[in-house]
């Protein structure tokens, strides 16, 4: 999962130079490979949103079936980058990757619209006088989780390698220049990553609520088709890099030579002979995890190693370096495990939608705001405080304590997390005052019936899920970048979709305990498809309980992980807040 564009660069025969036009790369194949993943994300932003609605509605599921569902598919979703990048970095390559992703993820989409235009592909509609709803039949439930599954595997394919494969054709001669090149095309490609997140939220969004499923998922196939067509265009201008071997046969390598080679004593007295690659710094390894250490101890050179100094087997001898690489992901799991736990929180997204969805929305007489834009207010409030932080913050403290001031990631990591629990602990809140005027208007056995209660009441839950996610989630990727070795920039750029695809596995299950317990102390469960005769003020609690917990977890693991190597470089550059 190399995508460290130092060591591909020497994959290239000829160097880059985005003014020679004759030459492959450049600028200009940017928009093709960045316009095709902001399509994408475009097009599944855009059907996630409402996808807990159309379950309901349509194919008459429950509550906590439809929110399995889509738990199931954003794990997946999440899930997939992580697998399709072994396979571009072991043998299929980047552009191969890209192609066939947005194949399969345009055919997932067709799959799904077809099942709002073909009635035998979702059950009849409720019969009202009886009140009688046919659930789905085992082949119309296969049908619709296959398009979910094709979608989840096509968009894994994009998104693992679309960044990497957009640096790929910046590399340049000037070596002065590359820096500043690659950092705008940073800012250009989460540029166009939020802009894809806010028209699924309002355009994509209102049609599916103004006019209707069939258009509404026909956009979004529309839209991948534009982007599967726009990415090969470009084919014959693009770099195309040949696979490497992937890091995680790396880390698989040490772990079995590390077994093999158990029974191996290390002297205290005699330092062994360790096997690292040639004119590398690290000639010995740490003294963390020193179980990992008996894999890069080199036995016998005359049977470990070839003449050219390569390992024999690589199974049984790895390099110094391998298994420091292998201890710096160890050693940081404890840290990611706390966002993966505040993930959980953010991963809420079927029970906002229902609370939205019986509020007053209507902002005039001639429009009412949809039920799944209200998460723009999330993506909003990341703009915001990345703004505030970068353009306010920072240079406002700089300028009063006259030197370059911080916030150090540990501390963005608390602060994230501490948003994340004041979040649910206000959703919680503000869901019991909703009840409660439910009670008071004599509404509980009425599901479709809406409170007289405005929606803006959302907005502040909202706001600080969105502080929270920007504040954890932008400071973990720094964690990440800063203590990881340059050869594991592939693995930090994906630790936190793994913990999102997590999250919605445990989110999952917490469902389904909560779902259990409550039915089994009551008549209707706390999170019922009836949002006025269930408990979903119990339900945040619950969560908030969990955000409280993890809020603890974090400081012990923070106060045990040690010094950071950021904190060297702050106290010769910077003042650390």
């Amino acid at each position: 999962m190399e995508n460290s564009w130092d060591e591909e660069k020497e994959v290239v025969e000829e160097p880059l130079l985005e003014n020679n036009t004759h030459k492959k790369g450049g600028f200009r194949t940017l928009p093709f490979i960045m316009g095709n993943e902001a399509l994408e994300k475009m097009a599944t932003f855009g059907l996630m949103s409402n996808m807990t609605l159309y379950l309901m509605k349509e194919y008459n599921m429950e509550m906590t079936s439809a929110s399995n569902i889509l738990y199931f598919w954003s794990a997946a979703t999440n899930f997939m980058p992580l697998v399709w990048a072994i396979a571009a970095d072991s043998f299929l390559g980047r552009f191969q990757t890209i192609g066939f992703g947005s194949l399969i993820c345009l055919l997932g989409m067709i799959l799904l619209w077809s099942t709002t235009i073909i009635p035998q592909a979702r059950p009849p509609p409720c019969n009202q006088s009886p009140n009688i709803c046919s659930p789905p039949t085992i082949f119309q439930t296969i049908f619709l989780c296959t398009s979910l599954c094709l979608i989840s595997i096509g968009a894994g394919g994009l998104r693992s390698s679309s960044l990497a494969f957009g640096a790929n054709q910046l590399e340049t001669k000037e070596s002065h220049r590359k820096s500043s090149v690659k950092e705008s095309y940073f800012s250009w490609y989460y540029a166009s990553f939020t802009f894809s997140v806010l028209v699924a939220l309002t355009c994509i969004v209102y049609i599916q609520d103004k006019i209707g499923w069939e258009v509404g998922f026909a956009v979004p196939a529309v839209l991948m088709l534009f982007g599967v067509i726009l990415f090969h265009l470009a084919s014959p201008f693009y770099v195309k890099l040949k696979s490497k071997s992937s890091l995680v046969t790396g880390f698989m390598q040490v772990v079995v030579a590390s077994y093999r080679n158990r029974h191996l004593k290390i002297s205290d007295t005699t330092e062994p002979v360790y096997h690292y690659k040639s004119g590398s710094n690290a000639v010995f390894p740490t003294g963390k995890l020193r179980f990992l250490n008996n894999a890069c101890v080199v036995k016998d050179p005359q049977k470990d190693l070839t003449p050219d100094g390569t390992p024999t087997n690589p199974w049984s001898l790895c390099s110094v370096e391998q298994v420091e690489e292998l201890k710096s992901l160890l050693k940081v799991i404890p840290l990611w495990s706390t966002g993966m736990i505040m993930s959980i929180n953010i991963s809420q997204n079927s029970f906002p939608l229902l609370q939205a969805a019986s509020l007053n929305r209507q902002i005039t007489s001639y429009f009412t705001i949809p039920p799944a834009s209200f998460s723009t207010f999330s993506v909003i409030s990341v703009i915001l405080w990345i703004t505030l932080y970068d353009r306010v913050f920072r240079p406002l403290a700089s300028k009063i304590m006259k030197r370059p001031v911080r916030i150090s990631t540990i501390r963005r990591m608390g602060i994230g997390i501490f948003l994340s629990f004041l979040a649910m602990m206000v959703t919680a809140g503000v869901e019991s005052i909703r009840r409660n005027l439910v009670i008071d208007e004599g509404l509980l056995i009425y599901p479709q019936m809406g409170v007289n209660m405005s929606s803006i009441w959302l907005v502040p839950q909202y706001c600080l899920n969105g502080f929270a996610e920007a504040s954890a989630a932008i400071a973990q990727n720094e964690f990440y970048f800063s203590e990881f070795p340059k050869s594991m920039l592939s693995i930090a750029s994906t630790l936190n979709g793994i913990g999102m695809c997590l999250a919605n596995l445990v989110a999952s299950l917490m469902l389904n305990i909560v779902d259990s317990v409550s039915k089994a102390w009551g008549n209707e469960s706390w999170i019922s498809s009836n949002i006025n005769k269930g408990h979903y003020d119990y339900y945040y609690l619950v969560l908030a309980g969990l955000s409280l917990a993890n809020m603890v977890y974090f400081l012990v693991c923070s106060n045990s992980y040690g010094p950071l190597k950021e904190e060297g470089k702050m106290e010769e550059e910077e003042d650390e807040f």
